[in-house]
């Protein structure tokens, strides 16, 4: 794969979390993530309609900030902080994504919750 694809990767990635956490337009998500969508999360159930349907649950306060999105190829890895869940704390979440054919194919995550500067041994 060629950086250029490395970057379209990143590039739909992006969108799709947008488009899914943000803007919540499930018919537009449906078209990025694959029909056979892998999930490996512990806490989202299995497939692209596990996900869409546990979104569509969710409280229209979530919302997603991108902070970081790196890609080798078809793995891409977003760091993002997801609020408004109706959990009392924001989460710190790394995803990784693999794509395939243009979609989202499947997915694995690392969460945890968000720590004050006061709680943080480092401070930040």
């Amino acid at each position: 794969m060629s950086d250029n694809d490395s970057e379209k990767n990143k590039r739909l990635v992006v969108e799709a979390f947008d488009v899914l956490f943000n803007q919540r337009d499930y018919a537009k998500a449906e078209q990025l993530w694959a029909a056979d969508y892998i999930q490996h999360s512990a806490h989202i159930p299995q497939g692209r309609d596990g996900l869409i349907g546990l979104i569509k649950q969710m409280p229209p306060t979530l919302k997603h900030e991108l902070e970081l999105v790196m890609a080798d190829g078809p793995l891409v890895l977003v760091r993002g902080r997801f609020s408004g869940h109706g959990l009392p704390r924001p989460w710190i979440v790394v995803d990784v994504v693999r794509m395939e054919d243009g979609k989202l194919a499947e997915h694995w995550d690392v969460i945890q919750d968000e720590a004050t500067e006061a709680e943080s041994v480092s401070g930040l």
